[in-house]
């Protein structure tokens, strides 16, 4: 009887859990918590963070662990059941309105459940790996290695002292690109949500009245050019730190908001004084959104912005908020397993680059022979990283031939699909929000996104 009370039921921490929610994380009756949408958004995010926040290695999730993940976020998702939208339905002669979840979440929480499989699949194939291994805490300076600066928190993997087999290279490289379709989709999906929720009226009037005061001069100028390059405009940037790259994000996004409510039918005679035209402002509107696209695309770990903060804190719609805050954690995840994957390419790199593996190479590579290495190396060899338009399937030179897009994204030979660069573009399409018309359509290519195959 005295395990039983110090382990509760399944039952019990299900209504624990779920009383706390309701209260808005407020237990002391006072009335003072936050709304049900913000309490789910922080659940998600704290049961992410207690499970996968001890994921410092590439090893399986402790089976412990891993079934307390499956346990408490069907808990969490299971809200999302009961969020539900009338729609007409036939019964013999007669038309009916039935009930049935909500669109977004109908269309959204399969794929992300998808994703989230991916990725617990992709941490169990490292189970039993014997070629690298990582260095203990406790280490001397010398057996950690080099990289001991930007990452001294985190276990240092180790390599053999000629670097990973050409197998085990490959293999490895396969696991990350695999990761790098997960992070892309989730991406994708929080940029969704995040785009369709209502900005909070206190984050409008902390704004300045206008896009140059909130720009600054110098890229005010870049971006109102008559001849816009995205890549050249991004090359003359600071982007040395994160805090840097997060402050640009946030004043870009600032512009973007000012600009579409100048635009809007509210703001109408505000134009007539103005000495930018509204053609002007949706051209800059549309620099700014590639802009935004390219650093979301570069910089893929970054901190929110001071709008999606600001969204989310003062979101109420719990459908919302369920999707942004799991396809959030996943995009976290996807990134952490991809940045654990380039510790070990890095060291594997290292232990290439020694004096000693080099004077081994002399010996062995006749010149010759150099020139047949290097086509073995091919990208035919391996698998090819995607670019986000790759895998969602964006084509802003062309958006009405869907169907041909959809051909070719399903066709890996096709060449076409990996020449694509969104950082050419200088335009995003008119009136359409990040993702708003081809991603639905392109989330059923995920069941093309098969889990890594395990290692023989």
């Amino acid at each position: 009887m005295g395990r039983e009370q110090e382990h509760p039921s399944d039952s019990e921490l299900i209504k624990e859990r779920f009383a706390k929610l309701l209260l808005g994380e407020d237990m002391s009756g006072t009335g003072n918590g936050v709304s049900s949408a913000l309490a789910l958004s922080n659940a998600v995010t704290n049961l992410a963070a207690s499970v996968f926040g001890e994921q410092s290695r590439l090893e399986p999730m402790p089976p412990e662990r891993k079934a307390r993940w499956t346990k408490e976020i069907d808990w969490l998702l299971s809200v999302t059941d009961h969020i539900v939208e009338f729609v007409p339905s036939h019964q013999g002669n007669m038309e009916i309105m039935i009930t049935q979840q909500r669109k977004d979440l109908h269309m959204n929480i399969p794929a992300l459940r998808k994703l989230d499989a991916i990725l617990v699949a992709c941490l169990d194939n490292f189970k039993g790996q014997n070629e690298f291994y990582y260095v203990s805490k406790d280490a001397s300076e010398a057996e950690k290695g080099k990289r001991k600066d930007d990452k001294w928190w985190l276990p240092a993997p180790k390599v053999p002292p000629n670097g990973l087999s050409d197998v085990t290279r490959k293999w490895l490289q396969f696991q990350k690109d695999s990761a790098n379709q997960v992070l892309k989709a989730a991406m994708a999906i929080n940029a969704q949500v995040l785009s369709e929720m209502e900005i909070p009226e206190n984050y409008i009037e902390s704004l300045p009245k206008n896009g140059r005061a909130t720009l600054g001069d110098s890229i005010y100028k870049s971006i109102t050019v008559e001849y816009f390059d995205p890549d050249l405009f991004l090359s003359t940037l600071d982007l040395s730190s994160e805090h840097k790259i997060l402050d640009i994000k946030n004043r870009i996004e600032a512009s973007i908001v000012i600009w579409k409510r100048k635009m809007s039918n509210k703001e109408q005679k505000s134009l007539l004084g103005s000495s930018v035209s509204q053609e002007k402002r949706e051209l800059f509107e549309e620099r700014a959104e590639t802009i935004l696209l390219l650093l979301k695309q570069r910089f893929p770990g970054l901190p929110q912005s001071a709008l999606d903060i600001s969204k989310i804190q003062y979101n109420e719609d719990v459908g919302q908020a369920i999707l942004e805050s799991y396809s959030r954690i996943l995009e976290s995840l996807a990134f952490t397993v991809i940045s654990r994957i380039d510790d070990v390419l890095h060291a594997d790199s290292q232990a290439q680059d020694s004096p000693a593996e080099k004077k081994r190479d002399r010996c062995l590579i006749s010149p010759n022979k150099a020139a047949v290495a290097a086509d073995d190396q091919s990208p035919a060899d391996g698998p090819i990283s995607m670019t986000l338009s790759d895998f969602m399937g964006w084509n802003f030179a062309d958006q009405g031939e869907t169907e041909q897009k959809k051909d070719s994204a399903d066709d890996p030979n096709d060449p076409g699909k990996h020449m694509a660069k969104v950082a050419n573009v200088s335009t995003t399409p008119k009136k359409v929000s990040y993702m708003e018309r081809l991603y639905l359509e392109k989330l059923e290519q995920l069941g093309g996104l098969r889990s890594p195959t395990e290692r023989h």
